[in-house]
């Protein structure tokens, strides 16, 4: 989606800023005595999400928040979702959204949340952001946002998808991008169910209606230098431990946000943690997803399906 312009890091800047950060979780195994000093670390990771398809608010059957004008318009919207999931493990309702005029930063330039939770941890540098102060219609209702990541019969239509991150040379660095992973790169940006499920969208060449679920868990390595990055469009919230770290809502242009582990203050070393992430395509023109990140994530179970995929 095209509507405002925003602040994202470069490939090139996130690489410089990790390699100053001191990371250094690592694989069991030596490392080789190459120029590569994470040359052990397999090539690639491969994690495996649920796809959910949803029909256009405009069609016959179709889903209130996909394909609309928000009341206050397109952009990022922080404050939808609880701070916690729910006992299913699902992202909570909590707000039709409040809207971000100027992203929050961190010392290094990074997008960061910009609304202060307790349970992370400020740090020198960090420049606040500005958000609006009455809600703007990013979603409708609980109800509507609660079919997002669930099967629902006659709603939507569901199926795994995989992603590949593949390792930086020279780095611990994984990266996933639609620009560059093989199954995206003639499509022109994340189209993982396009001439499948419920079909493309109404006279479109892609599908832009659907959500993505990602499951995973990793360990924590106090001081190591551990974050997360995603760029694109148009929702994506993450959550560890179950606390919502990365808030990115709303029908917008491709947005980054970055979440470094060392701010969770509840985090112990060494301990494992669940890191889930929850994506949602809602409107044309793009469908941008970038990740990257040193964690050392593993799959965890895909959540229950009603078989709905056809």
């Amino acid at each position: 989606m095209k509507f405002r312009s925003v602040r994202t890091l470069s490939a090139a800047g996130l690489l410089a800023v990790l390699a100053t950060g001191g990371i250094a979780w690592h694989a069991g195994g030596s490392s080789t005595a190459t120029t590569d000093p994470y040359a052990s670390l397999p090539a690639t990771m491969t994690l495996t999400g649920m796809c959910r398809d949803f029909k256009w608010s405009t069609q016959t059957g179709g889903h209130a928040d996909f394909e609309y004008v928000p009341t206050g318009g397109y952009g990022h919207y922080v404050g939808s979702v609880a701070d916690t999931l729910d006992s299913s493990g699902n992202p909570v309702f909590l707000s039709t959204g409040k809207l971000v005029s100027k992203e929050a930063v961190d010392a290094s330039g990074r997008n960061r949340m910009p609304v202060t939770k307790t349970y992370i941890s400020s740090k020198a540098g960090d420049v606040a952001g500005t958000v609006a102060t009455s809600n703007g219609g990013s979603l409708h209702t609980a109800a509507a946002f609660g079919q997002w990541f669930t099967d629902v019969a006659g709603v939507n239509l569901s199926r795994p998808i995989p992603l590949t991150l593949v390792r930086q040379p020279g780095t611990n660095l994984y990266s996933f991008s639609d620009r560059t992973d093989a199954a995206y790169t003639n499509k022109g940006g994340f189209f993982p169910i396009d001439q499948d499920l419920w079909g493309n969208s109404p006279s479109q060449s892609h599908n832009f209606g659907f959500t993505y679920e990602l499951a995973t868990n990793f360990v924590y390595a106090r001081n190591s230098g551990q974050v997360f990055t995603f760029t694109g469009d148009d929702d994506v919230w993450v959550f560890i431990d179950g606390k919502l770290v990365v808030d990115i809502g709303g029908v917008h242009a491709a947005v980054s946000q970055t979440i470094d582990l060392d701010r969770l203050n509840w985090l112990q070393d060494g301990q494992r943690y669940s890191f889930k992430l929850f994506f949602a395509e809602r409107h044309t023109t793009q469908s941008n997803v970038r990740i990257d990140t040193n964690l050392n994530l593993q799959n965890a179970p895909l959540p229950a399906s009603a078989g709905l995929c056809d």
